[in-house]
């Protein structure tokens, strides 16, 4: 492309503009037109967007004008439509119900008679073999939705009430499957559930004891899950026998509930909670559509399955958990979910969330809008609203502030346990762009969200979801200048500073560093926070300490001398001469109260860590230029953690450069992850740093995960290969039909079935990685075992009873100890699926002191591992 100017004044004379000279790298091919076909498809799914009453009509006629040979299409449309827009499912509902209206007398008798069925009732034919692809694939979340669908045609009596019950009870019979998982169950029980809020009124007047049986078995399996609901309840209390039963809604629970408060008023609020629009129509003359019977087919899990795509981090069964929604606000101020109204309500705002995750701007647009999908009176007015009157009614128990409760359901799904159904990110960029979208209402529920959160910090929050709020309070307050008024706690800067709030508050203020920089944070404290003295702010920025800097530090011409062979880029072989050298001096001279080789080693770590720490690339060029230096430097025994010691020593202001260096050491194999967790329980005077134990864990997890990959890979090729050889090459195909009789006779004898050499090294290598992975995972319940009950008296005395009704009395020992326990709790539930597949190893080796134990402390940890691996 040429910038040459030409000649030319600005009125004109110079080069006629090109359209490509502003736009060089758009392509301007025109789009392919849509086909008639697509056009109505899209016309479908946008149904409803003004008015969908008035549009129903005319969207109706435009359907049945179309070719016959569409029926796929629409019914493909209606499908994407009720499982990507659950909040229109009533008037697509509506819609179907107009398509099954007869249009003339072949269709009106053709049902009966053997004549044409109505359109309707081709689309839903056609529909269904869609919902029975969605469950053959266990697509839960569709199949649930698809069965939303087919209750509002139940009441709109489009289906078959005998039909609508058999569908229901293939799922509530999941639930008596032998071993059922949790995840398949408690989704099974929801898609029955949720069905039968929506066309209860009508099956219960079919049969009622069908209704109240399957009633009556969701309620039996969610009764049967308690000890997994302890695990993961975010406010946490360390006696088994306490589910607090306040500030957190289980998802299955409150199902539960709204199912049985339905149950007593016979299904009579159900026209209260679900638009109808349906119930005025015609009334339909052909018999209503049975929908087949099926089958939940069963759960398939696959060891692949678990894989992830970064090979990184470990597979989680989130599933595998109930789902506690953290309750931020009153019953009055948001939905309660223990009544059917408030149940529907969160249940379609997380579907939204949990759908548009794509697409954070839609996903904010569709849930501020989401009052125009739902019942008159749900929601209190926005300010500004026509409907916004004095005679306003609302509706009995309803009334809700719309900003609170999306705001709320968002956090919920954020703060779920063990895991987050999607990443926190997505959470917190679907946050802001809501605050941006309409900052006058959602900016004052998100201030009010924050404080009732920093408040559940003294009220026992789980230590995994305070770290998920400093996360989301600083990156939400880096979006909005880092606005916040501190002045409120500045009380809490005299708690202990082990103190949950004062974590919170020395957490989300290094994350605030890290997003922006150490004198602009400063700037936004009130001196209070800006003294060292109260713990919250460091002296100084994040950044490296060379102790080696000053010249009136003991060896600091030894490590001169190591640095400029560094800085020189010296061969590694004469680095490690040098080396020795320096050991064999220290010899010499030393008092005999030193040791050469560990001073050695921290001239040489200080040095190249100090090489490296201008830039990230700098130190990566670093580590693999001396990696020979490195290994030999770590070789001895407890060399190891002594490194680690000098890596978290030189960047000792910032723990974020530390899980760097440490994950940087673990992947070129200087360092082992048991050798990383053994330093994490080694150094935890402060408190267990859970990133850094995270971190091991997932690398030794993230190899198997590589390792095991490869193995499949290497497995298939060959399987390949000798099927093909025993397909006799390029043969003509007929030959490929022998009988079975011949195909394993002596005159055709099978490919040898040795594995190959880059296979059986795979193999190798797996099973050493999976030796790693375990020797990790029983060190960290041996680092916990000791911390937890061997170490001190600490840990006993928090978990005793009664323990914490004296909890606002504890020092840092006592928040110390408590916090440990709750990593223990986390470290438990969501690596659980590794942990069950080393379960009886884990046992003998971690468990063996604790055998005979019979203390409280003993008998919690116990109690968590059991629990935790599926044994009780």
């Amino acid at each position: 492309m040429s910038y040459e100017r030409h000649s030319g004044g600005y009125g004109g004379g110079g080069r006629r503009r090109r359209r490509g000279d502003d736009h060089d790298h758009y392509d301007f091919r025109r789009e392919a037109p849509e086909s008639p076909d697509q056009k109505l498809k899209s016309a479908i799914i946008k149904f409803g967007e003004v008015d969908a009453e008035q549009e129903l009509p005319t969207l109706a006629s435009r359907i049945r004008s179309h070719e016959a040979s569409s029926i796929p299409v629409v019914a493909e449309a209606f499908r994407l439509a009720v499982t990507e827009q659950p909040y229109k499912t009533p008037f697509y509902a509506a819609l179907l119900y107009n398509l099954s209206l007869p249009t003339n007398e072949g269709e009106e008798n053709g049902s009966a008679s053997g004549g044409q069925p109505t359109l309707g009732r081709q689309v839903l034919d056609d529909f269904w073999k869609g919902f029975q692809a969605y469950l053959d694939k266990l697509a839960w979340r569709e199949t649930r939705l698809c069965i939303h669908f087919f209750a509002h045609l139940t009441v709109a009596k489009v289906i078959s009430p005998q039909s609508m019950l058999g569908l229901l009870q293939s799922f509530t019979a999941v639930l008596d499957e032998f071993g059922v998982s949790n995840g398949r169950a408690k989704r099974a029980a929801r898609c029955a559930a949720e069905g039968l809020m929506r066309a209860g009124p009508v099956l219960k007047d079919h049969s009622a004891a069908a209704v109240i049986e399957m009633i009556t078995s969701v309620q039996a399996y969610n009764d049967s899950v308690k000890g997994a609901k302890w695990l993961v309840h975010p406010l946490v209390r360390l006696n088994p026998e306490e589910i607090p039963t306040e500030h957190a809604d289980e998802i299955l629970d409150s199902a539960v509930s709204a199912l049985r408060s339905l149950d007593l008023s016979d299904f009579a609020d159900v026209s209260s909670i679900f638009p109808q629009p349906y119930l005025g129509m015609d009334s339909l003359t052909a018999p209503p559509f049975d929908l087949p019977s099926v089958l939940v087919p069963p759960e398939i899990i696959e060891l692949e399955s678990l894989s992830t795509d970064s090979g990184e981090h470990a597979p989680i069964r989130k599933e595998e958990w109930p789902e506690y929604m953290l309750r931020l606000f009153d019953n009055d101020v948001t939905a309660d979910p223990k009544i059917s109204a408030g149940y529907v309500v969160r249940a379609d705002l997380l579907d939204i969330v949990e759908i548009f995750e794509v697409n954070r701007k839609e996903c904010a647009r569709i849930l501020v809008e989401y009052p125009k999908w739902s019942i008159r009176g749900t929601f209190k007015p926005r300010p500004g609203d026509p409907t916004d009157t004095p005679d306003r009614v609302p509706l009995p128990g309803r009334d809700w502030q719309l900003e609170s409760t999306i705001i709320e359901t968002i956090l919920g799904a954020q703060f779920l346990l063990p895991d987050s159904p999607a990443k926190p990110i997505y959470y917190i960029a679907l946050i802001t762009e809501l605050c941006k979208l309409s900052p006058s209402t959602v900016g004052p529920a998100v201030g009010k969200s924050i404080r009732k959160l920093y408040s559940y910090c003294a009220d026992g929050l789980d230590t995994e979801v305070l770290r998920r709020f400093a996360e989301w309070f600083s990156v939400h307050m880096s979006n909005f200048g880092f606005s916040w008024v501190w002045k409120e706690w500045i009380p809490d800067l005299a708690l202990p500073s082990q103190h949950p709030k004062r974590t919170f508050v020395q957490r989300a203020l290094e994350l605030e560093i890290r997003l922006s920089y150490y004198d602009r944070i400063l700037k936004t404290l009130p001196e209070p926070f800006q003294d060292p003295a109260a713990g919250a702010m460091p002296d100084q920025a994040p950044g490296p300490t060379y102790d080696y800097e000053d010249s009136t530090a003991p060896y600091y011409d030894l490590a001169q001398s190591v640095l400029n062979q560094l800085r020189s880029r010296m061969k590694p072989e004469d680095v490690l001469a040098h080396l020795d050298s320096l050991k064999n001096t220290l010899s010499e001279t030393a008092d005999g109260t030193e040791d050469p080789d560990a001073i050695v080693r921290a001239l040489t770590i200080q040095s190249l860590l100090h090489i490296g720490a201008r830039s990230f690339s700098h130190f990566l060029n670093a580590v693999e230029r001396y990696l020979t230096v490195l290994r030999a430097l770590a070789a001895p025994p407890d060399a190891k953690a002594h490194l680690l010691t000098l890596a978290a020593s030189f960047w000792r202001r910032s723990r974020q450069m530390i899980c760097i260096v440490f994950d940087k050491l673990m992947q070129y194999q200087i360092v082992e992850p048991a050798d990383v967790v053994a330093w994490a329980f080694a150094n935890r005077a402060s408190g267990l740093e859970w990133d850094v134990l995270r971190g091991a864990v997932d690398k030794a997890n993230g190899r198997v995960v590589v390792a095991r990959r490869k193995v499949v890979a290497l497995r298939k090729d060959e399987d390949d290969a000798r099927a093909k050889a025993n397909a006799g090459g390029n043969a003509d195909a007929t030959a490929m039909e022998v009988d079975a009789e011949t195909m394993h006779g002596t005159d055709h004898p099978e490919a040898p079935t040795e594995d190959s050499p880059q296979l059986a090294q795979a193999l190798k290598a797996y099973s050493a990685v999976q030796r790693e992975q375990k020797s990790t995972l029983a060190r960290v319940l041996e680092g916990f075992v000791h911390a937890l009950h061997s170490s001190s008296d600490t840990p006993r005395r928090v978990v005793a009873p009664g323990a914490w009704d004296t909890h606002a009395s504890w020092g840092d020992e006592e928040w110390a100890a408590w916090q440990t326990w709750i990593w223990y709790k986390h470290f438990c539930r969501v690596y659980a699926p590794y942990l069950r597949s080393f379960v009886t190893t884990l046992t003998v080796v971690s468990f063996a002191s604790l055998e005979s134990a019979t203390d409280d402390s003993a008998t919690l940890m116990n109690k968590v591992w059991r629990m935790s691996t599926g044994q009780e």
